[in-house]
This record gives C-alpha cells, structure tokens and sequence, in this order.
C-alpha cells in the first residue's frame, strides 16, 4: 500500500501498460506454441476419432481461428494502448460529466459510453466469426435475425443486471467509504447463489427454448441411473442449441428443488443413449464430489478477497491520475485497479484450473465407477470429432488456459 503512494502517477501509467504488453506477449507465444502441435500425428488411443478427411478439416478450422485470434487480440491490445496514451478515459469521463453530478449517474454515463464503443467494435468481428467462420465449417445455425435479438437481449441485461449492481456498490461506498467491501460482497453473493438456482428458469427462457424431455427409452434410462445412485431427478429438459450451433453440450444447474438438467437437442442427435446417460454421469458425478459447492463457495471467497483489496486502493487519486483523469472516481479508480490486479487474477484462474481438472478426472471416475467407462469415452471422442477439438494440444497452453484434461488425458484415465 505505501509502495503505490510513493509512486509517481506516471510510473503506474508505465506499470498499467507493461501488465498490458507482457499479457498480451505471453498469450501470443503460448498461442504459437500451441499452433506448431496443430499438424502433430494423433495418439494411438485416439486414432478412431477423425478420418484424413476429417482431420484436415479439423487442422483447417484451428488454423483458421489461431489467425483470426491473432488478428482480433491484436487490434484489441493497439486499441487498448491508444485509448490509454491519448487519455481516453479523460475524455469519456468528461462527457459523463457534462450531463450531471451525481457520482453514481456519472459512473452509468461512463460505462455505457464505453460498452456502446466496445460493441461497436466488436460486433463486426463476432459477426465474421460465427457468419463466416463457423459458416464455413458447418457450426453456424444462427440467423441473422437471432444475432441481432441476441445482442439487443444481452444489452437489455447488462444494462439491468450490471447497472443495478453497480450503482449499488458506488452507493454503499459512497455511505460507507472504504467499509463498502462488505455490503459489495453481501450483494454479490446473494446475486451469485440467487443466480446459480435459478439461472435455467429465469435467463435462459430470454435465449432458448426449454422442454421437458419426452417420455420414453432415454428418460427412462436416465430415471433409472439417477436412482442407482441415490440421486433424486425429476427436471429434464431439452434446449434448442441447433438454433444456434451444430456444437453438442449438457449441463446441470440449480439446487434442491431447483435442480436440472439441461441435454442440447444436438447432444441427443449426436450420441446414443448410454453415452447421454454416461455424460450425465459425469455430471452427477460433481454434485457427488461437491464440486459444485466448491466453485461457488471458492468464487464467492475470490470475490470477497478482490474487493477487500480494491477498498484498500480506489480512494487512491493516483489511481485516476494514472489513467489521465484530474478528477477522482471510484468508477476510473476501479478500471485502474482492474488493471492493476489482472496478473493476481491470472493466477487464481491457474489455480482454479488445476481444480477444475483434476475435478474432472473425479468426475470420470465416479461415471466409470456407477456406470461404464466405454460410453463415456465414445461420448467424449463424438463431442471431439463433431466440434473439430484440437486433439494435440501443447503441455503449456494446456496448463495455463484448460479447465478439462485433454481428450488422451481422459481417455487414458477412464481405460485404467
């Protein structure tokens, strides 16, 4: 804490854009790196999951998206950089200004100017990439009609959801000063459990379409499983994914009587029934481990550390200051903390990986354990094979930025 407010407001400007060039280096070396594994021979284990056809074509899409990443974080970093040396947020800063005083107005002004810029910029790149790439190779399904609702529906919320949240938070410290932590971290945790019961019956609805699973062979099977184990589930449903993507994925959400789980129809196109029920395994295998509880309870615990330390340093004026702002702000101190603080954060996401993977493996176990092994491994090669997953990945890209094991990591495991 002395060591900041010793410094110099252009030495932390310099300090802000050596995190930024450092992140960006770093991300793009891991990025090459894991590029020079795309045209490695697969593994023996999973020599079944593609033909020469398809493997070419799995090449071709990473490819493609490894130089399509390249150009967008590019353009994202020389941005970020110019918006920083030409005091960009002096500027937008000083147009929420001339419409009123109020801190807690002038901090909404603020942010909307800036997501209003982001998405202007950024939509022309998430257009190419799911009406031009993901078109090409046989993903996309989304109309032009369901991109635009999309985007409009996700303003609508962010607006809502993240307006409403972050007035408050300014609120509480403008009442309680350095103390609003507290009243932050209740907020956001109540938000964070609140949104995790009911996220598949409120939001999701906004998005996609949810129907009870028809009776028949595979609820059944499913019925069946879930009581082998003990586990009461009685909400299955089935969400139009194919509105969107070719792509295949399930998921459970909510607790107690709020519990489900949610099959994409392509999921149930894409796999026989014993490999939906080995995936739903899988699955009831995190809630078994308590995973579930662990997440939760382990992001609302980074939260509350993250906004400890931010009540510690946003009154600091250097912290507008380094960002070319002349007027402190809790909303510009925040963008500068944030900034600040992305290399601890980056380290906490290492380490949540290495839960998230080893949970995983806890996960096949308890599928491989309670039900069979077999389908679980067909599931996991289809799921590969139908998104072109890169089967090679490099050790380091892995470590750093996979929250699963490889597929050959997996399948190894589950063959033991």
């Amino acid at each position: 804490m002395t060591l900041i407010y010793n410094m110099t407001a252009t030495t932390l400007f310099y300090i802000i854009i050596t995190i930024l060039i450092i992140s960006f280096l770093v991300d793009k070396i891991l990025d090459a790196l894991n590029a020079k594994h795309f045209d490695d021979v697969i593994p023996q284990e999973l020599q079944d999951v593609y033909d020469d056809t398809e493997y070419k074509k799995s090449q071709a899409y990473k490819k493609t998206n490894y130089k399509f990443g390249l150009l967008t974080s590019t353009f994202s970093i020389v941005l970020t950089l110019a918006f920083l040396f030409f005091d960009g947020f002096e500027f937008i800063d000083n147009i929420a200004r001339g419409y009123t005083k109020n801190p807690i107005l002038i901090a909404l002004i603020f942010f909307g100017i800036i997501m209003i810029g982001s998405d202007f910029l950024s939509t022309p790149l998430s257009y190419y990439k799911t009406f031009v790439i993901e078109e090409r190779f046989g993903f996309n399904k989304t109309t032009k009609k369901t991109f635009i609702l999309d985007k409009i529906k996700g303003w609508l919320m962010l607006t809502i959801i993240g307006g409403g949240i972050l007035a408050l938070i300014i609120w509480f410290y403008q009442f309680s000063g350095k103390n609003f932590w507290l009243y932050a971290w209740a907020l956001i945790t109540v938000f964070t459990i609140f949104m995790n019961m009911f996220y598949a019956r409120l939001i999701v609805p906004l998005f996609n379409k949810q129907s009870p699973l028809e009776e028949g062979e595979l609820r059944n099977k499913i019925s069946e499983y879930a009581k082998t184990v003990g586990f009461k589930l009685d909400k299955i449903f089935v969400i139009d994914g194919s509105k969107r993507s070719t792509k295949a994925n399930a998921y459970f959400s909510g607790f107690g009587s709020e519990k489900r789980v949610t099959l994409f129809d392509t999921l149930i196109t894409d796999l026989e029934d014993e490999e939906i029920v080995a995936v739903l395994a899988h699955e009831v295998g995190h809630y078994k481990k308590k995973h579930i509880i662990f997440n939760l309870a382990a992001s609302i615990l980074l939260t509350g550390i993250t906004l400890y330390v931010l009540s510690i340093f946003v009154s600091n004026p250097l912290l507008s200051n380094a960002l070319g702002v002349e007027i402190p702000s809790f909303h510009i101190g925040l963008i500068a903390f944030g900034l600040l603080y992305s290399p601890i954060s980056e380290v906490t996401s290492l380490i949540m990986n290495w839960f998230s993977r080893t949970f995983e493996y806890q996960a096949d176990n308890y599928a491989k354990n309670t039900y069979k092994a077999e389908p679980l491994i067909s599931s996991l090669k289809k799921l590969s094979k139908n998104s072109l997953s890169n089967l090679t990945p490099h050790k380091a890209y892995v470590f750093l930025h996979y929250s699963h094991p490889t597929l050959l990591e997996r399948v190894k495991n589950l063959k033991l």
